[in-house]
């Protein structure tokens, strides 16, 4: 009997080819361009851009934002996902469907809003900056809209996996005396805690990179509200190739820190869900 896994015709070889080649082309041929072009200039001259007072600013700045936003959307997670599948309740689809607004809306029009309602033109805002509170233009703003397109992430990769767990364990537990926090702590968590290291994961890989709403409630003000995401394109209109090249090969060495991390996880999930099966 062939193994189905390997490719045995050649329409196979051919797709298989066809898929390397394109990923290869639109993946990783830029990637490594990104990395080379950066060390192009040497090292002296990488060296020189990383100690830019206004690159360490966007690296503290984006690192800043990733910190404060996924410790967040992790808890918040996992308060929806226990709610909407551990309870029934009027209004839960409609819940449900709320939860992927941040998929729908587009991150620029999401930072309009934003900019409407805690801007200088709004009344809360108006009142905020009476008040010498700042939230349009600094780092609050920031923190706001990443975490608006971020709120899914674990939420949804904590779902399905909560689902499919079951409640047979937590009654069990809750049957023998367990307090709530005690089956959340012995029994649910050690069951979902590499769906929820992914979803961790894939939300601070969104927190970091996230562009379109940062660029509308940040101002792109060099050494306050410039992430590294917006650096790289201020530093690209200034024709500061080096500068921007360097900016982009660290956030793209973070974004493969962040991959590796997420292969791991992966791995891990595969592998225990293999010896479950056996």
């Amino acid at each position: 009997m062939s193994n189905n896994k390997t490719p045995q015709t050649a329409q196979q070889w051919v797709l298989l080819g066809g898929a390397i080649t394109i990923a290869s082309v639109l993946l990783v041929v830029p990637l490594v361009f990104i990395f080379v072009t950066a060390l192009s200039g040497g090292w002296e001259l990488l060296q020189a851009n990383l100690q830019k007072d206004y690159m360490q600013h966007a690296l503290g700045l984006t690192l800043l934002v990733a910190v404060l936003t996924v410790p967040l959307n992790t808890l918040f997670g996992i308060l929806f996902a226990w709610l909407v599948t551990h309870y029934e309740f009027r209004g839960r689809r409609l819940l449900l469907t709320f939860i992927d607004i941040p998929y729908a809306v587009s991150p620029v029009v999401a930072g309009l809003c934003y900019m409407v309602i805690y801007g200088v033109e709004g009344r809360f805002g108006a009142w905020l900056m009476e008040h010498d509170i700042y939230i349009m233009f600094a780092w609050p703003g920031i923190v706001l809209v990443t975490l608006f397109v971020t709120t899914p992430y674990v939420a949804r990769t904590l779902i399905p996996v909560m689902q499919i767990q079951g409640r047979d364990e937590e009654y069990a537990a809750l049957t023998l005396g367990a307090s709530g926090w005690q089956v959340f702590r012995h029994v649910s968590l050690p069951k979902m805690k590499w769906g929820l290291l992914y979803g961790v994961v894939v939300t601070n890989a969104r927190a970091v990179g996230e562009f379109g709403a940062v660029s509308v409630v940040s101002g792109a003000i060099i050494n306050q509200t410039l992430t590294l995401p917006l650096l790289v394109d201020q530093l690209h209109n200034d024709n500061k190739a080096a500068a921007a090249f360097t900016a982009a090969a660290v956030l793209a060495l973070m974004a493969l820190l962040t991959l590796l991390v997420k292969t791991v996880v992966e791995w891990r999930q595969s592998l225990l869900l293999s010896k479950a099966e056996v």
